[in-house]
């Protein structure tokens, strides 16, 4: 962080999840090295059978199951809710986590929800957006990490990463490229977040200190 000062706290992380969370791993490797100033007070996925639970295990992390299924969206929601305020939580980041959550979490943690998508939004919102891509026959896809609206991924971004298609890739050569990039700018959102860089200003977010693109345009296929 630039202007000096007293050094601002670690911020208190709630992970959701669903799946694999290998997104999770990647908040915990940038916190283990020094890059990310974060704790994380709790793990929560929907699912049981989750891996990022053991993930979060393994490093000593408060891992927590709570059931959607047969629930409204909103008492599941609130369960969240209460769960994520009973541990002083500032900030949730979604890693992989397939709810659409509801006014009721979206409204208890105004512009202090993340998530990240698999492509470059507004494009693509929703399930399969690396096949919806490919399908399209985009040149280039991507990933991009936003404050979770009441909307469906198309809430205000904070940053993108920019990957290429080519026109032998199929949805899983460029969901592994992709990945690779979310586990970069995932926990750089976090981290800009933790250093109080970050202000909201209608549909942008705007990055006090950011570094002005390097201008190089990217063209796929190259010129000759």
């Amino acid at each position: 962080m630039s202007g000096g000062g007293r050094e601002r706290p670690r911020v208190k992380l709630g992970v959701l999840i669903s799946g694999e969370g290998t997104n999770l791993q990647a908040m915990i490797d940038a916190i283990e090295c020094g890059q990310l100033k974060a704790d994380i007070r709790v793990v929560i996925s929907n699912r049981a059978t989750a891996r990022g639970l053991e993930r979060a295990r393994r490093h000593g992390i408060p891992a927590k199951v709570i059931s959607h299924r047969g629930k409204p969206r909103e008492e599941f929601d609130g369960e969240l809710v209460t769960t994520l305020r009973g541990l002083g939580v500032d900030l949730v980041a979604c890693a992989g986590f397939m709810r659409l959550l509801s006014p009721v979490m979206v409204r208890a943690f105004p512009n202090r929800i993340m998530n990240i998508h698999p492509a470059l939004c507004p494009a693509f919102p929703g399930v399969d957006a690396q096949k919806a891509a490919t399908d399209y026959g985009v040149r280039f896809t991507g990933c991009t990490v936003f404050f979770v609206n009441e909307g469906v991924d198309d809430g205000p971004i904070i940053i993108q990463a920019v990957v290429p298609v080519n026109p032998e890739d199929d949805a899983a050569v460029i969901a592994d490229r992709i990945h690779m990039q979310e586990h970069r700018i995932y926990p750089e959102a976090i981290r800009l977040y933790q250093e109080g860089r970050l202000a909201v200003r209608g549909r942008k977010v705007l990055i006090r200190d950011a570094a002005a693109p390097a201008g190089q345009v990217l063209i796929n296929p190259p010129l000759e």
